[in-house]
């Protein structure tokens, strides 16, 4: 039987459950006494309000996590993943006071962050805050009683009462645990402990039996609750106290066990092109033996996030001497340290150009292979705002390195530079940006400023012409030549096999009157004129276009039709046995995706975490094209075939899938015996 590991609650803050957390109520029993006594009432439940760039905004959330206080001035130590990017906090007391609070730092290579409580705003002569005190996480040892404090599902405080189980805990998966581009394992080994936690545990105390911090919760793994050593989190925190970051350094070195157990040291599994190591003469296949002069060993994964904090820990700008082996000759080297910057910067919302961008910091260049930080990275984009409705638009990734022939070294520079382009204008400006897609380099015209929204999706009208336009402004008429008093819609795409295609529209067409009826749109927000004009006719209506192609008359007749079914009127079946479900293709779909009519497929609507087809790798979004060979664009013949295939209980079943413009086959390998 195949064992599989799953982090069912690796992002525990960020998650609401509906739970009943009970807590070990206190006794007689001296120890819990003593524990619950002494940092129960520094324990604080977190809610807070974040930001995340998505589809072109920053996306507001809600959630609660958990925190304790740490001085009698306010600071609470959580989880980075709690509140590392909160813009609002709102701490509750043991007792019941809520407090705001203020974001000091964030780590997310430790998973961790500090809060100050607004002191200011409680009432004269208040209590002073109870605090609690770190404990010596390095004396900790398995089978150690230990208590999970925390506010579990949002609920008020509880503790719960374990043992130790592991003091060197990590990710049954190198990498997978990562927050803003960080691996949390590359420095921590948690506490694994059996004391119950559940979702919004996360950053809330693990104590030992007289009372002290020895670790802050995290993740859970399987059963087992994992927190971040005391001694870390203790020196982490005072440095986020203090200056609001972690100073780290950074050589470029990646490491790795050595693969002879026999060996003493670290491997060299590769070293980053133009990095301090990669100048000292280090290569991948070196055996590291003593770094700064202390000796380094790894015959295992727990042993690397040592070693790592070795390396990190060294001050920025000085000289390491390192020792090793390279085809058992004896090597010495000397490396230089240089500022470690963050994996990726922090994300900014652009409205008026309906996406989310962000600078380049040391690590997120190299990672795209360029040669400097300049330009500024599209982190996500609006669907049918101005980036995406230009043509060619822009995609996540992108770099847009100039607008209007003024170069874009960062955000600040896009967003200063855009403010100049819009300043007092009441409509969108066509703005020329150059932009970088991997090695190729780009020119497009975006539609900046106020109502720049003029492009939308397929509509959902009945009937429907087809296409999809934007309004003739009057600015845009200007630039065509119109007269200003011009009133009408320009068609910017003609979607395939629709009244529109048959009835000989073309993009660039300009249309100016239904049936004689003047389509009287001139303003940006107009958009949806055309299109409720439409709508007052039936199905199979005939309606008559007249306007502009180019320079001649354009007067065209069109058959209105059925708009095509949503997909949330299309078949769509769940596959419970390997937790997934799809649906037949709509015709965005295929738009979207650039398929013919008859292409077959099916696309993967959802795909449940941690179930058989998840750890197959296969994803939403993916496009099913066949089943052990077999093609298939009908729910109910795909449903069937799947049916025929768990009675038979064959050993693995192959996916055929488009993702992207990439195909990949997926095995399916259930262990039947568990389904």
């Amino acid at each position: 039987m195949k064992t599989f590991f799953s982090l069912p609650c690796l992002l525990l803050g960020f998650l609401t459950a509906h739970l009943s957390a009970t807590a070990d109520e206190p006794t007689a029993d001296p120890k819990l006494s003593k524990a619950v006594n002494s940092v129960y009432p520094a324990i604080v439940r977190i809610e807070v309000v974040s930001e995340k760039g998505s589809s072109g905004r920053l996306m507001k959330s809600r959630a609660t996590g958990s925190g304790v206080i740490i001085a009698a001035e306010g600071l609470v130590v959580t989880n980075h993943h709690v509140a590392g990017k909160a813009t609002r906090i709102t701490c509750r007391l043991y007792d019941g006071e809520e407090l705001s609070a203020d974001l000091l730092g964030a780590d997310p290579m430790t998973d961790l962050a500090v809060l100050r409580l607004r002191l200011a705003d409680r009432p004269k002569g208040s209590q002073a805050l109870a605090t609690a005190k770190f404990g010596n996480s390095d004396l900790v040892k398995v089978g150690d009683t230990c208590f999970a404090m925390g506010s579990p599902a949002g609920l008020s405080q509880s503790v719960t009462r374990g043992i130790i189980s592991n003091v060197a805990m990590i990710s049954p998966r190198s990498g997978s645990f990562r927050l803003d581009g960080e691996n949390v394992g590359e420095l921590v080994r948690w506490l694994g402990h059996d004391a119950v936690i559940f979702p919004g545990n996360s950053g809330g105390p693990l104590v030992d039996e007289a009372g002290r911090i020895i670790g802050i919760n995290e993740v859970g793994i399987g059963s087992l609750g994992g927190a971040i050593p005391a001694n870390l989190a203790k020196e982490v925190s005072a440095e986020l106290a203090q200056k609001g970051f972690v100073s780290r350094c950074w050589t470029g070195l990646e490491c790795q066990p050595v693969l002879n157990p026999r060996e003493r040291g670290i491997l060299v599994a590769g070293v980053i092109k133009n990095s301090p190591a990669q100048k000292a003469g280090i290569e991948p296949g070196d055996l590291i033996r003593t770094y700064a002069g202390k000796e380094v060993d790894a015959k295992i994964a727990e042993d690397l996030p040592l070693f790592n904090q070795l390396a990190y820990g060294m001050k920025v700008g000085s000289m390491v001497k390192v020792t090793g082996m390279r085809d058992k000759k004896k090597m010495s080297w000397s490396l230089k340290t240089i500022s470690r910057e963050a994996a990726f910067a922090k994300e900014r919302e652009l409205k008026n150009w309906g996406m989310t961008a962000r600078d380049f910091t040391l690590m997120s260049s190299l990672e795209a292979r360029r040669s400097n930080k300049r330009g500024a990275q599209i982190h996500s984009v609006s669907r049918g705002g101005p980036s995406s409705s230009a043509k060619p638009n822009l995609i996540p990734r992108d770099v847009v390195t100039e607008i209007n022939g003024k170069p874009v070294r960062n955000v600040a520079d896009l967003v200063r530079l855009s403010k100049e382009i819009t300043k007092g204008k009441k409509e969108p400006v066509p703005t020329l940006v150059s932009f970088e897609r991997d090695l190729a380099k780009l020119l497009t015209v975006i539609k900046i400023g106020p109502e720049a929204d003029e492009n939308r999706p397929l509509q959902a009208w009945k009937p429907w012409v087809g296409i999809a336009n934007q309004v003739l402004t009057r600015e845009l008429s200007a630039a065509l030549g119109l007269p200003a008093t011009t009133r009408g819609i320009r068609v910017a795409q003609v979607y395939p096999d629709t009244p529109a295609e048959k009835g000989g529209l073309k993009p660039g067409d300009l249309m100016f009157r239904i049936d004689g009826q003047i389509i009287n749109a001139y303003r940006s927000e107009d958009t949806e004129i055309f299109g409720n004009m439409v709508k007052e006719y039936k199905t199979g209506s005939v309606i008559r276009i007249t306007g502009l192609r180019g320079k001649e008359r354009l007067d065209l007749n069109v058959t209105l039709e059925k708009r095509p079914d949503p997909p949330n009127e299309l078949p769509e079946y769940e596959e419970e046995t390997f937790e997934f479900t799809l649906r037949e293709l709509s015709f965005g779909d295929r738009v979207a995706k650039r398929l013919e009519k008859n292409h077959p497929g099916l696309l993967i609507h959802n795909v449940e975490q941690a179930g058989w087809a998840a750890l197959a790798g296969l994803r939403q979004g993916d496009l099913l094209l066949k089943v052990n060979g077999a093609s298939h664009s009908r729910v109910k013949a795909f449903e069937q075939k799947m049916n025929e295939l768990i009675e038979q209980k064959p050993p693995r079943i192959v996916f055929f899938v488009r993702r992207g413009i990439h195909t990949l086959f997926l095995e399916l390998e259930p262990d039947w015996d568990q389904s």
